[in-house]
């Protein structure tokens, strides 16, 4: 762990990238065609790049692709840059499959006296970690064999996948500093929007790395970045870093409105289910008293009338009609762990805002704690005796006036997340689709149905839509229900109602 240094390579790009931006500017005033790459001639046609950044004619940035293979960074920086925003695509190793490595994680640049103690809490986490996956073994087998009874006789065979539930779990105690790999691919302008982000006052020396090594990567196939870079380092105005704490006060104010829910339903377009009876209509040509309310939802959101809703790949953002599912909207006051928010945040049509966790008060442990260690006294109390040693070491380091951007890698995947989410109902549907499914991770699946069941109360003629993907694909007509294959999570989630949905694990 002490050796891992962060590493990003350049595995694909565009072959000339600049000169790409720069014909496809071009084409938008060619009355001879598409302008072709090889038309293109620098330091000759360099002008009209800047003067494209300069104005804010960035469409033209955004066609170039370049896919990095990240190694050695850590979630932390992942959750909070690089997928924190809607222009990327990535696939990351996965905490929920697979073991995480002994002693791997980021460690801050700090004097040595403080960095052992930074290193001994660490230490401790994945000491922790060990332990919590054994500690939990025997009840996630008991209740793995509750579902699938008849695997018990062939339990060596199942043995991985219980295995797989127990650290699904565990992980709550690992710091989001651990490190994580990736393949990660953005286009020019979302790396320029790296790039001018890192240069914040507020931004991590992690974060600086990354940039600085993903740009280097860039100017090895096109040195011309570097007057990009130049022109951007040059204009920046560095934003005062934001010394606004979260207090302890706050936390327990915002707990409080949520009530019993994970996720409270605090605004939503109240005349929705006309409006968008209202667009269906019109996708028809039909007047109310042709095609009822009631009707014409059915029309876009029953699977049995609207087959594209079952189908592997989605196509509602390209359909005329379920694009009427944008005029609704929703928004959502949550509380997640940083793992699940972490899943959460992929969602990225459906968009959310936060405060910056290293503005956090940690004098009191502040966490969120995985329902089946909830529901086992004896794994509860030492759950919460490991997070009580994590944050009085936490509040150790504070005491020495440890800046809080190093402290905050410490802090356990459990540490809980307060955000306002807001999307409209395509989006939604896409979401629930996914994780109402009993293989999405429990605790953003339970969020997924306390947003689920508060849109049936409100709009119950489009929150009885608002189904699992087995559901969906038994309503369309869509063999097999389950699309899991190998994975089936052993429940006939398609026979049952909402109110109905259980699960442990």
């Amino acid at each position: 762990m002490r050796t891992n240094k962060l590493s990003v390579t350049l595995v694909n790009k565009f072959s000339n990238p600049l000169k790409n931006v720069v014909s496809t500017a071009k084409t938008c005033y060619s009355s001879k065609g598409i302008v072709e790459d090889e038309s293109i001639q620098f330091p000759k046609d360099e002008k009209l790049l800047f003067d494209l950044l300069k104005a804010g004619h960035h469409t033209t940035f955004e066609h170039q692709y370049f896919q990095f293979a990240i190694t050695n960074v850590s979630r932390y920086l992942v959750w909070s840059l690089l997928h924190s925003h809607p222009y990327y695509n990535s696939e990351q190793v996965s905490q929920r499959y697979t073991k995480v490595k002994e002693k791997f994680c980021y460690i801050p640049d700090l004097p040595n006296s403080f960095k052992k103690s930074f290193i001994d809490i660490i230490d401790k986490q994945y000491l922790f970690y060990n332990e919590l996956t054994t500690l939990v073994y025997p009840y996630v087998e008991k209740y793995y064999y509750d579902i699938f009874p008849a695997r018990k006789k062939s339990s060596e065979k199942f043995q991985k996948d219980i295995e797989k539930k127990a650290r699904e779990i565990a992980r709550y105690v690992l710091p989001i500093g651990t490190y994580t790999y990736l393949y990660h691919t953005v286009n020019i302008l979302t790396l320029l929007r790296y790039f001018k982000h890192s240069l914040l006052l507020d931004s991590s020396d992690e974060e600086k790395d990354l940039v600085k090594q993903m740009l280097a990567e860039v100017v090895k196939i096109d040195n011309s970045f570097e007057k990009i870079i130049n022109e951007i380092e040059n204009s920046v105005i560095p934003l005062e870093s934001n010394q606004i704490l979260i207090t302890k006060e706050y936390k327990k104010y915002f707990d409080s409105e949520l009530s019993s829910y994970s996720s409270k339903l605090v605004d939503y377009s109240i005349n929705a289910e006309k409006t968008l009876a209202d667009a269906v209509r019109l996708f028809y040509g039909h007047v109310s008293t042709n095609l009822i309310d009631q009707e014409a939802i059915e029309r876009i959101l029953n699977p049995r009338l609207n087959r594209i809703l079952s189908s592997e790949i989605v196509l509602t953002n390209n359909i005329l009609l379920t694009k009427a599912l944008t005029h609704i909207k929703y928004t959502f006051k949550k509380k997640l762990s940083h793992s699940a928010d972490s899943q959460n945040q992929r969602h990225r049509t459906v968009q959310s805002s936060s405060y910056d966790i290293t503005r956090m008060d940690l004098s009191e442990p502040d966490y969120v704690i995985p329902k089946l260690i909830e529901i086992i006294p004896q794994l509860r109390a030492r759950f919460i005796e490991m997070m009580d040693y994590i944050w009085s070491e936490i509040n150790k380091l504070i005491s020495y006036s440890i800046n809080p951007k190093f402290i905050v890698y410490l802090l356990p995947n459990s540490v809980a997340i307060r955000s306002f989410e807001s999307g409209n109902l395509l989006n939604y549907h896409h979401k629930y689709a996914m994780r109402l499914c009993y293989n999405a991770q429990e605790e953003i699946w339970q969020n997924s149905i306390d947003e689920v069941k508060q849109i049936i109360k409100v709009h119950p003629n489009i929150g009885k839509f608002l189904l699992p993907p087995c559901t969906l694909r038994l309503l369309g007509k869509k063999l097999p229900i389950c699309p899991e294959g190998k994975r089936f999570c052993g429940i006939k989630v398609w026979k049952l109602h909402i109110n109905d949905y259980s699960r442990v694990l």
